[in-house]
């Protein structure tokens, strides 16, 4: 999405950071929505993927899908779907695209996604 006046300012990657881009309008609402309502953990889960996307240091926390959530197709290319706990039902669903250093946010939301029930 283009920024706008009134919007926040998404600090730029530094030093080896991961830059961060939503993929989807649902993505972007729901981050507002995760923001909002659990602001400090909605922090930490922005620095985690900034760092190290695919960390497995908390895999309770942040791990990587599997079986058929295991990977997902975005603009023609395939990456590895992985998702962070927020909050105990609050979810983000990412991609990892390596060559870019880009981590993209699929879905983000304060309830647990029903697909993983």
């Amino acid at each position: 999405m283009t920024p706008k006046r009134g919007d926040e300012v998404a600090p730029p990657p530094v030093a080896g950071e991961w830059c961060l881009r939503f993929a989807t309008n649902e993505a972007a609402k729901g981050w507002g929505e995760l923001a909002a309502e659990a602001p400090g953990n909605t922090r930490r889960c922005y620095e985690a993927l900034r760092g190290d996307p695919q960390a497995q240091v908390d895999p309770d926390r942040q791990h990587r899908l599997r079986g058929r959530l295991a990977v997902r197709t975005l603009g023609g290319a395939c990456y590895p779907q992985w998702e962070y706990e927020v909050t105990s039902g609050g979810r983000v669903r990412y991609l990892v695209d390596e060559a870019r250093r880009t981590v993209w946010l699929v879905a983000a939301g304060t309830r647990h996604p029903k697909d993983t029930e």
